[in-house]
């Protein structure tokens, strides 16, 4: 993180994005609507655990927005956000969260949620890409055509930015992981937002983590397949005792 301070009239700058998106409607009205979109879909229930929401919380914006403007003051860049365009040059904003149980649901999950976006005319404005931090992960998204990204900070999960289709524009992050990565990425998150830890001993755990929920994720995939194709078995065997006794 930089260390280059703030003046008093960065500060206020800061506030002013700060209040201006805490007296917005649209943010709420647009997580509520799309959240709603996704919760109603029959065929995203069928593969996926649960679906969670947040508003992001002002104090973590506020954070956010000031190491923007000492990136920007570093680089020697006009800083580019403002009130006019905060809604959409911060994409997270408002945030969801889509939980599953084994990887390879994301394949039929991608799909329908570019059926849901296209009818509800929500406009895909990035993704999805998958942040991942191991070869296993990054080979199998590159099989479903999702573009990988590598992650530093050790957690997978899927990405999507949508923007609504209202006069008045906003964009929401999707976030699509397993129940396994929900749990790495609760703790690191409790740890490490908005300000890492300068725990040494507590990022080394972390790191651990990070490989026993990847090791429990592939366990979880393990069993989802062995029962699919014991299920195949049983399927092919009925198939030939009917065909024996015809």
């Amino acid at each position: 993180m930089s260390k280059l301070s703030l003046s008093q009239r960065d500060q206020r700058r800061i506030d002013d994005l700060v209040n201006s998106f805490e007296k917005q409607d649209a943010i709420p009205l647009f997580l509520k609507q799309l959240k709603a979109a996704l919760a109603d879909s029959k065929k995203l229930a069928e593969h996926t655990h649960s679906i969670r929401s947040r508003v992001k919380n002002p104090d973590h914006l506020r954070d956010k927005l000031a190491r923007k403007l000492r990136q920007s003051k570093e680089k020697k860049e006009k800083f580019p956000i403002t009130k006019k365009n905060l809604l959409t040059k911060i994409n997270d904003l408002a945030g969801l969260r889509i939980l599953h149980l084994y990887t390879r649901q994301i394949v039929n999950i991608d799909k329908i949620l570019k059926e849901i976006f296209d009818e509800q005319r929500y406009k895909l404005v990035e993704g999805p890409f998958a942040r991942t931090w191991d070869d296993e992960s990054r080979g199998f998204f590159k099989e479903c055509d999702i573009e990988t990204q590598d992650s530093p900070s050790l957690y997978t999960s899927v990405h999507y930015v949508v923007e609504s289709g209202a006069r008045a524009k906003v964009t929401c992050e999707i976030q699509v992981r397993t129940l396994m990565e929900e749990v790495w990425g609760e703790v690191d998150h409790a740890i490490n937002y908005p300000h890492r830890t300068g725990n040494l001993a507590c990022a080394e755990q972390l790191k651990v983590l990070a490989r026993v929920t990847s090791s429990a994720t592939r366990l979880v995939d393990s069993i989802f397949r062995c029962n699919e194709n014991s299920g195949k078995n049983l399927a092919n065997s009925k198939k030939q005792k009917q065909k024996n006794c015809s």
